[in-house]
């Protein structure tokens, strides 16, 4: 017991180490120290205090470096720092870009009159306007054989008919290509901007390292002045927002915004960004790094610190709960009060789920736990069923051991609960499969089948848990749970209902997390009913305490 308590003391003492670190290392980010004195040598002045006229103009070009020619995209005359906009102008694609090529965003801040390319104290930046990915495969009806592009195209003309024209995104839509296993160009729909409105003074003897990549500076007398800080917004670029480029889409919309930024949220997004493209460069691809992008675009600066923690205090509850579950099926014998029906249940289904999971190409977030959850579910399974393997050349042979009159007393409380749960789970998911399969499209039968299942999980799984609500109930006695992981995953289960909100995942599997809410809650009712008596030894045969001189009484 004391090597226990000791290991998870030192886990809970990395944790809260770790957690102060972080918070330290964030405010080393955030904050900046500025110059003492403004008129000091060692200070470094903004442009923007002088409120210079200046202007915005973007160009589009196949090379970052312009060679081969440069065409302006749009142009922000008397361009107000501090002014929020945004422009959605229509950027005509050269044919090397639409035969699977790239085009480039030349971004300038100018002063204003002047030639761009000839402003000696012009900034600019830029950005990729394309990006490569392998498309979606379509989704089909699997009795008619209609794709969505087809399905597409009827919606499209009849839209003509009634409208009389189409815009540029339905040209580009209506002219999907079909589905490769190669990296496509994409076209990027956003373009964010932003320039650090606050007029700071640096110290160059404490001039951060991020922010260095990004600061010009000229001499204007004796004083060093630095140009104003343009930054894009990377990590606005969204896979929704990506659409697919073909031969005939000629010309496409592009949505310009632009807002001021403070110098901390500034250094705080290149961090963001430079983790992103590392992880980009560590093999995650680009719908991965996208989840992580949602985390911090879809959401405020102060709502991502409350993340940070959530997810840290999630963390440490799915390692304790992985770790009391492990010990207390280890250690367990016998199968008095457990429902064996309920073990193969969470099983299967969260097998079913990391086969949905997988099928959706969701985040390595909410994938990786599915998975590992997946493996101890089967050892359970193991344990539960008293599942011995030998191999015999080359062949495994399974055993399955025999159960006491104690644990038959349990399988006859539970055969009974599944026996009327199946009068109303089995023709719920056979009459949901049966629709999807008319109504709905879908990639390939295998993911009809799995959406079936996961959809029959999802919306009816809960009831897989009454049996043990069931035996729990017909032996008045709640000591054979494992209370300790129970009251870990408890914990974790109201943290992904904040964790629903911000982590894009399937609808259905965010239905699920408030669902499983309400099972825990009876569970937790349960346990207040049935109250347990430590000083006793009970009929599951364990003890909690040492047993008292004299009768031993009931709960």
């Amino acid at each position: 017991m004391f090597l226990k308590t000791s290991f998870t003391t030192l886990i809970v003492g990395v944790f809260v180490v770790y957690v102060l670190h972080t918070c330290w290392v964030m405010y080393g980010i955030v904050y900046t120290k500025p110059c003492d004195s403004p008129k000091a040598d060692n200070c470094i002045t903004p442009f923007l205090a002088g409120n210079p006229k200046l202007q915005l103009s973007i160009y589009a070009s196949v090379k970052p470096n312009a060679d081969g020619g440069h065409t302006l995209i749009h142009r922000e005359e008397d361009f107000d720092v501090n002014s929020k906009f945004e422009r959605i102008v229509n950027v005509s694609l050269p044919k090397k870009t639409r035969n699977n090529g790239t085009l480039y965003a030349l971004i300038f801040v100018h002063q204003a009159g002047l030639n761009p390319w000839q402003d000696p104290r012009q900034v600019h930046l830029v950005a990729q306007l394309t990006t490569y990915m392998v498309p979606k495969p379509p989704e089909i009806s699997l009795i008619s054989g209609e794709d969505q592009t087809q399905g597409q195209k009827q919606e499209d003309q009849k839209k003509k008919q009634r409208d009389g024209s189409s815009g540029a995104g339905t040209r580009a839509k209506g002219g999907a290509t079909a589905s490769t296993d190669h990296p496509v160009s994409h076209w990027r729909s956003r373009l964010t901007l932003n320039i650090v409105g606050d007029h700071f003074l640096f110290d160059r003897e404490y001039l951060p390292s991020d922010v260095h990549r990004y600061l010009r500076v000229f001499q204007n007398g004796k004083k060093m002045v630095y140009l104003p800080l343009l930054f894009v917004d990377e990590l606005s670029n969204r896979v929704k927002d990506l659409v697919e480029i073909n031969g005939s889409s000629t010309e496409l919309p592009l949505t310009v915004l632009y807002d001021a930024i403070s110098l901390g949220r500034l250094r705080f997004w290149i961090h963001m960004q430079d983790a992103v493209y590392s992880l980009q460069q560590f093999g995650f691809t680009e719908k991965d790094a996208d989840e992580i992008k949602g985390i911090f675009v879809d959401t405020n600066l102060y709502f991502l610190a409350l993340t940070f923690f959530v997810a840290a205090f999630h963390l440490l509850f799915d390692f304790l709960a992985f770790k009391n579950d492990i010990s207390f099926w280890k250690q367990k014998k016998s199968m008095v009060g457990m429902s064996t029906k309920a073990v193969l249940w969470r099983c299967f289904s969260t097998i079913v789920i990391f086969l949905y999971l997988f099928d959706e190409q969701t985040s390595l977030l909410v994938l990786i736990p599915a998975g590992i959850g997946s493996i101890i579910e089967v050892w359970k399974v193991k344990k539960a069923f008293k599942i011995q393997i030998f191999w015999k050349g080359g062949k495994p042979t399974f055993l399955f051991g025999k159960l006491d009159e104690s644990e038959r007393r349990t399988e006859e409380y539970d055969t009974l609960a599944m026996k009327y749960l199946s009068y109303l789970l089995y023709p719920l998911c056979i009459g949901g499969a049966v629709y999807a399969l008319i109504f709905l499209r879908y990639k390939s039968w295998y993911s009809w089948l799995i959406n079936s299942l996961v959809n029959g999980v999802y919306a009816f799984g809960f009831l897989f848990m009454l049996p043990q609500l069931f035996v729990n109930y017909k032996l008045k006695s709640v000591a054979h749970l494992p209370w300790k992981a129970f009251m870990y995953k408890a914990f974790n289960t109201f943290i992904d209902d904040v964790f629903a909100f911000i982590i894009t995942m399937p609808t259905s599997h965010r239905l699920a997390c408030f669902r499983d809410d309400v099972v825990f809650l009876i569970y937790l009712y349960q346990r207040w009913l049935y109250p347990v008596d430590r000083t006793r030894i009970n009929e599951y045969g364990i003890s909690y305490d040492e047993k008292p001189k004299g009768k031993a009484h009931k709960d």
